[in-house]
């Protein structure tokens, strides 16, 4: 009884002496190409010989976190989506709706402002579609204006000009 106890006792002080020896560590590529590391071979596996059995980690750097970052604000633009450029619209009422588009995407707190012929038309809305009313024949300019919500205008659509054919109230036509 006492061999196998000093046997035993032999086995647990070699397995110890080989854990706390050096280890290997092998290297392949898996089925999808990715390189794989482990203690353990594997078939194709070629060992890796570290130089160091002191594998020290440089300390992190914290100036990422130093910089003043101010946030990038978008570019917006405006532009106007209908009436197309040099349009011609025939309506007896003199209606127009206009429609715009901003991109990026239009934020929380921004207005937008329509000017027909230099001139706003109604107040600034959040909303992208307009209507004008009664609107004269002959040649019209349309602009948009986009403010951010401290009121600061932050996009101009380019002109849009259109041109309004009434059926005129002398002569019949």
């Amino acid at each position: 009884m006492n061999n196998k106890i000093l046997l035993l006792l032999i086995a647990l002080g070699l397995s110890n002496y080989s854990y706390a020896g050096e280890k290997k560590i092998y290297a392949w590529k898996d089925k999808n190409g990715v390189l794989v590391f482990s203690d353990t071979p594997h078939k194709g596996a070629t060992e890796v010989k570290l130089t160091s059995q002191n594998l020290n980690m440089p300390a992190p750097s914290n100036d990422v976190f130093n910089e003043p970052t101010q946030p990038q604000q978008a570019a917006f633009t405006i532009t106007i989506s209908s009436p197309e450029h040099k349009q011609t619209i025939r309506e007896n009422t003199g209606s127009v709706y206009v429609t715009s588009r901003i991109t990026p995407r239009f934020e929380s707190g921004f207005t937008i402002q329509l000017f027909i012929d230099g001139k706003t038309n109604g107040p600034a809305s959040d909303s992208s579609t307009f209507a004008i009313r009664n609107v004269e024949r002959g040649e019209h300019t349309l602009q948009l204006k986009l403010f951010n919500s401290k009121n600061q205008i932050i996009a101009v659509s380019q002109p849009c000009i259109f041109f309004m054919h009434r059926k005129g109230s002398n002569l019949g036509n």
